[in-house]
Order: structure tokens, then sequence, then C-alpha cells
């Protein structure tokens, strides 16, 4: 090797450590950036020049090159946020984010490029998008408009699934409308007999409750009880009409029952439509009968609004009774306020641990408004990285899998916590003296190169 080989070879190093010491101080400038995957420096031999098959020993000069390499797959610690929408995976899954925000009715939002970040600190900004602090707009799976929305918190996985778009789409928590579920339930307590005259079948115990349509319009549900006759047999039943009824023009819902009291502890026996208590409805295990009426939706349709009406289980006196020992004269029977309740004005948002996005209400209410997507890749560590803790795909890093949390190998979600960055300051800042010392190294070779040079030169002189 030649004194210029050698100059070339030591220039080559510098530019190496030049790349390292780069790695390492952009390492520790993020050491507190959310989401950042501090990048490692491997160092390679290579021969300039050299031809394949060829021996080092033709007067070509050895050389370094530095490769960065990235650690995307690199778990950070989970860490406490102060912002209640901040996620964390745990996994390999990625969030999908855009640059600036994207619907499902734009066709040129849609073709906009994607991006990937470990970056969970979400926030809501002013337009009602969940946004992160590097500025990318989270993406998710939109609720579908229908009819009959599930929105309680106990929705189960499936329900919600059933009703996501198959698109992705910035994730909007604004003007959000509360849909509540259908099939509410109408429970009755309490002493039936109270002011009603045995002698009239005309005589009633009324009672009225308000439920909610999917329109979210209130509809009176009239109880209406009156006596019928007291056994003639052994058996000690005493038996009563049960009238259902909608007083509304709106709605329509009729029905009528039968229902049977043991004269003697005052317990429901049975609820039927014959009044001799034949084909009951309740049992000692059920106690919910299923009613509906009709109103007009908001597609200008007919449709139907389910709702149960429970009366207590078969020898229970915890429902209606005849008794009025057991408990006070029924007034208002109540309705299952997370089924049908007035609409309460919109409060804010919460993100659950399967990713499913709810939406609150002032009445205490949460209806889900879509999910969290992420994405996961066979290389991961071969993405293209950009500023702002993000990446790009590449056809390196495969092909992109998006679904929901915890498919496809994506991983779990931890709310209210955010990944930390993966850099080592111990390890990086050993590592800084050990690229300045070999920094340092190469420039002296340089140096000591250039005086030989200088000395060949002045033997001519």
């Amino acid at each position: 090797m030649s004194v210029f080989n050698a100059i070339s070879t030591a220039v080559s190093g510098i530019n190496a450590q030049s790349t390292a010491f780069s790695n390492l101080s952009n390492n520790i400038a993020n050491s507190q950036t959310v989401g950042y995957k501090a990048d490692s420096t491997a160092f390679q031999d290579f021969v300039s020049g050299q031809l394949i098959n060829s021996s080092r020993n033709e007067g070509n000069s050895d050389s370094v090159a530095a490769v960065t390499i990235q650690h995307v797959d690199k778990q950070g610690t989970a860490t406490v946020s102060n912002d209640s929408l901040a996620m964390s995976i745990d996994g390999s899954g990625l969030f999908n984010v855009t640059k600036s925000p994207s619907n499902t009715s734009s066709s040129a939002s849609l073709n906009q490029t994607r991006y990937y970040t470990r970056n969970g600190e979400f926030y809501e900004d002013k337009n009602g998008y969940l946004v992160n602090t590097s500025g990318y707009y989270l993406s998710g799976y939109a609720m579908q408009q229908v009819t009959d929305p599930k929105g309680t918190t106990d929705t189960s996985k499936n329900q919600v699934v059933s009703q996501l778009s198959n698109q992705l789409t910035s994730v909007n928590v604004s003007n959000v409308e509360y849909h509540p579920i259908s099939n509410p339930t109408i429970s009755v307590k309490g002493y039936v007999g109270s002011s009603v005259d045995k002698t009239t079948s005309t005589s009633t115990n009324s009672q009225t409750t308000t439920i909610y349509d999917s329109n979210n319009d209130a509809h009176n549900v009239k109880l209406d009880w009156s006596y019928v006759s007291d056994s003639t047999t052994t058996n000690n039943l005493q038996t009563w009409k049960l009238a259902v009824s909608t007083p509304d023009t709106n709605s329509s819902v009729s029905g009528t029952y039968y229902v049977q009291f043991d004269s003697t502890t005052g317990a429901i026996q049975t609820v039927s439509q014959s009044e001799d208590g034949t084909n009951s409805l309740i049992s000692r295990t059920n106690s919910s009968i299923s009613l509906g009426f009709s109103y007009t939706d908001l597609q200008g349709a007919s449709a139907t609004m389910p709702f149960q009406l429970n009366l207590g289980l078969q020898g229970s006196t915890s429902g209606a009774t005849l008794s009025s020992a057991t408990g006070p004269v029924i007034t208002t029977p109540t309705t299952d306020s997370k089924s049908s309740s007035q609409v309460g004005s919109y409060t804010g948002v919460e993100i659950q641990s399967d990713g499913t996005i709810m939406a609150k209400f002032s009445l205490g209410d949460t209806q889900a408004i879509g999910q969290v997507a992420l994405t996961n890749f066979a290389s991961v560590n071969n993405l293209q990285e950009v500023s702002g803790q993000a990446y790009l795909a590449t056809p390196s890093a495969g092909t992109p899998h998006t679904g929901l949390v915890g498919e496809n190998g994506t991983g779990s979600l931890t709310v209210g916590y955010t990944e930390a960055s993966t850099t080592d300051l111990t390890s990086d800042l050993s590592a800084l003296i050990i690229a300045q010392q070999a920094y340092t190294a190469n420039t002296k070779i340089v140096t000591t190169a250039s005086e030989l040079l200088q000395t060949t030169i002045a033997m001519k002189q």
C-alpha cells in the first residue's frame, strides 16, 4: 500500500466515523423523544477497485464504509402520559398516520401518502382530529352509518367490527351524535293492587315510562293493570290483566297479558296471553317478555323498536307483586338508562385497550365511533425513515398488513402510556468516545502521510 493509498484509507475511516458520530449524536439528542428508535452503525471493510477473484496484493487500498442499521422492531419502555388519548404498542405493529386529514368521502384524500409511526402521543385538535406531537393524523376504521348502531360500553368487539368501514380514514370525533342502543328493558317492581276497585274491570292502576328510538325520539309506554278474578280452586291464584300501549300518535304498540299471582305470598306465577295462564312467557330463569312498536326512521322508512318487559321471575316477589308488604306501590317503571335515554351532550373521547374509540356523553352514555388500526411488516427494519418518528413503506420491508389491534402480530395497546425512546445513553456515550478516538486516529494517519510526502518531495530539492 502506497502513502497515497494510506491517505485514501484514512479518509474513508474519517467518513465512516463521521457517520457513527452522527448516528450517536442523533440517538442522544432524541433520548427523550416519544417513539424514537435508536440507530446503530455497522462498519465493513472493502477493497477499492478490486476485481472479482483478485487478491489484495495488486496495489489497491483497503477502505472502510459505515452502514446505518435501523432497529424499528426494538421495544421501548411504556411510560405514563399526561394525555388520556396516548397509546403505547407492545409488539411490532405501527400506527397508521397521514400528514393531513383524510376521509372516506374524498378519493383524493384517500390516495394521499400513508405513514407509519410508534409515536402514540395523540391528542384531540381544535377540529376534532386525533393528532400526535409530530403533527401526524391518526387513521383508523370509522363506524359505518347504519340505522341501529350499537353504542354502549358493553358492545362486544364482534359487534363493533361488523360495522366498521373497510377503508382507513383520519379519526375525527367532532359532531358526534348519540344513537341509543335498541331493545331497552322496562322493569316493573312493586305492589300492583293499589287503588284498584276489584268490583269493576274498568278500574286500573296505570304507569308510564319513556324510551327512545334510534332517531333519539321519545315514546311513552303505558302499562294499565286491572283486576280479573280470584281462583275458585285450591291453587290460590289471583289474575290481573296488563295492557301495554303507546299513546303517542307517531308510534304504535299494543299487547294484553294476563298475570297470575300467588294470593298468599304475592309472588308472580305466570304471564300469559291466555286468561287461564297457559303457555307462560316467564319462568324461574327468564323474566323478559319481548315487545316492539313501529315508528318512522331517519330515512323515512317504517321501522320497529324492540324492547323488553321485565315483570320478575316466576315465584319471585322482587318484581311485580300482589303483596303490599314486599315493597311500595308501583309508580313509574324503570328503564335501562344505558339502552334508552335522552341524548346527552358530547363531553369527550376515550380509547379502550382493544382500540375501540368511544365518544362520551354527559348523561353517562358512551358510543363506539371507530377503531384504531395497526400495521405490521415482514421486515419492519427496512422501512424508510422520515422526519417526525415516522416511516414509509418500501418493497424490502414487505407488504403492509393492516388490521385491528392484536391481529397479524401487531401487538396490544396500553392506553394512557407512550413508548419511550430506545436510546441507551450509557452505551451511546461510551461509543461516542470510541468514535472520537477513531476519528482522531484517522486524522493522524492523514497528517503523518502528508509529512512523508513532504519528505519525499524534499529529496528532489
